[in-house]
């Protein structure tokens, strides 16, 4: 079941990071069209103050550019979250997952450890002195963080 989820997220956050993508080189190729046209311009200004000029614009296009491609990233990777937790509670939610979490907590904490059934579902565990939270929103973020860089790769070029 796991990997099936794990399957349905991947294909979740590939369409979703693939639009991502997209928008992001729509935005900016039309930061780079905008920068071109600016340097045009600049340039029948006269030499001396369109270089500097078109340097400046330049630099700004690129950076307003980059900031749009970063904003599409983490558009993406809000999304992405969003789904793969949404899919984990999905999972999470019937007797048998709960009491499979139940065991993993009692493998984690020992026998003694009390659960509670988590707001979305999931549990967490306790004993004095340590706490397990397998609830589906931690599951998720766990599964995203032990991605990494590999996420970010996703939408990446």
């Amino acid at each position: 079941m796991a990997d099936a989820l794990l399957r349905a997220a991947r294909a979740d956050a590939d369409a979703v990071l693939a639009k991502a993508v997209r928008e992001a080189e729509a935005l900016v190729a039309a930061a780079e069209a905008e920068a071109a046209a600016i340097v045009e311009r600049a340039g029948s200004q006269g030499r001396a103050d369109g270089a500097a000029a078109a340097k400046v614009r330049r630099t700004a296009a690129r950076r307003a550019a980059r900031g749009l491609e970063l904003a599409a990233e983490a558009e993406a990777y809000a999304d992405l979250r969003a789904r793969v937790r949404e899919e984990v509670r999905r999972a999470t939610a019937d007797r048998s997952a709960q009491a499979r979490l139940r065991r993993r907590a009692h493998e984690l904490l020992g026998p003694r450890a009390s659960t509670a059934r988590g707001p979305y579902g999931g549990l967490t565990a306790a004993t004095p002195g340590r706490r397990v939270d397998l609830t589906p929103d931690t599951l998720s973020d766990r599964a995203l963080e032990r991605f990494g860089a590999e996420a970010e790769a996703l939408w990446m070029p």
